[in-house]
């Protein structure tokens, strides 16, 4: 079942991929690039959305949020006549974006178990009247996200063309590698997790070794970097406005007020030791825990 279900998500992703680029073709008369590719993004969206109404399962959007990153940085960057920065700048810019998406994805597929399973916080923002349910399916759980990523990806659209990177550029490179270093981060917090659990005798306990013992979300707070990693980038280049900064800290605010929470309360209810746990450790920015 899992090979079929996922053999179905691939079928969607590319049914979305495809319209979302006929869509760019049919709207090239407008003149913001950005804006053209917010809507092909949306577009893209509605299709995954009706994918998930015909399985019945909002989980096949997960992978939504590392996927369309992909093509969105290799439309801008890899388009002839769009991008005249060099090319070893473009690398710089697009490796650690490919790194985050593969990593991501593998995760995703590492945990999917096909349509018969639906990720906890999905239905539980789907409780209610059927219409209320799919105001909620569709806004909160498909078109927000999309419009967050779309937002944190905005700074590409400052550096795409940008005159000061038609040359190498030395902070380009050290936000590249910041940028790396967060995915990194996510990485081995990821795989501290994955043999932790998978010793069957940390059943019902709580992960308080390596990063989780300075975080109780080192793995976000990985992607948070990632996400200001993308924006220092972009703070290179005169073109690159103020307002922003609205990019990084609105991930930031996902994150705090909402990712981790929901998996905070989702580990107290399955996890005995997690309360005391929580008030020793850091949420999120990894710190010394209390005593």
């Amino acid at each position: 079942m899992k090979k079929l279900s996922t053999f179905l998500v691939i079928c969607w992703y590319l049914l979305s991929y495809f319209i979302s680029i006929i869509v760019l073709d049919q709207i090239s008369i407008i003149e913001n690039i950005w804006i053209r590719i917010l809507i092909a993004h949306i577009v893209a969206t509605i299709i995954i959305y009706v994918g998930s109404l015909v399985h019945n399962n909002s989980s096949l959007y997960d992978p939504f949020w590392s996927v369309a990153p992909i093509p969105i940085t290799f439309y801008l960057f890899f388009t002839p006549g769009l991008s005249n920065i060099t090319c070893l700048n473009k690398l710089f810019i697009t490796f650690p974006i490919f790194i985050w998406s593969v990593r991501l994805t593998r995760n995703w597929f590492i945990s999917w178990d096909g349509f018969s399973h639906e990720d906890f916080r999905y239905i539980n923002l789907k409780k209610g009247n059927k219409l209320k349910l799919e105001f909620i399916n569709f806004i909160g759980i498909h078109l927000i996200p999309t419009l967050q990523v779309n937002l944190s990806l905005v700074p590409l659209y400052f550096i795409h063309n940008s005159v000061e990177l038609n040359e190498t550029n030395f902070l380009l490179i050290l936000a590249s590698i910041f940028t790396m270093l967060a995915v990194a981060i996510e990485t081995l917090a990821d795989e501290q997790m994955r043999l932790f659990k998978k010793d069957r005798l940390n059943d019902g306990t709580t992960m308080t070794k390596g990063l989780w013992h300075y975080s109780r979300h080192p793995n976000y707070f990985g992607e948070v970097m990632f996400w200001v990693g993308i924006y220092l980038m972009a703070i290179l280049t005169t073109e690159t406005p103020t307002w922003l900064l609205i990019a990084p800290v609105s991930m930031l605010m996902l994150f705090i007020f909402i990712s981790c929470p929901i998996m905070d309360n989702r580990s107290l209810e399955r996890r005995h030791d997690y309360q005391s746990y929580m008030t020793k450790t850091s949420s999120l920015i990894p710190w010394v825990p209390k005593k």
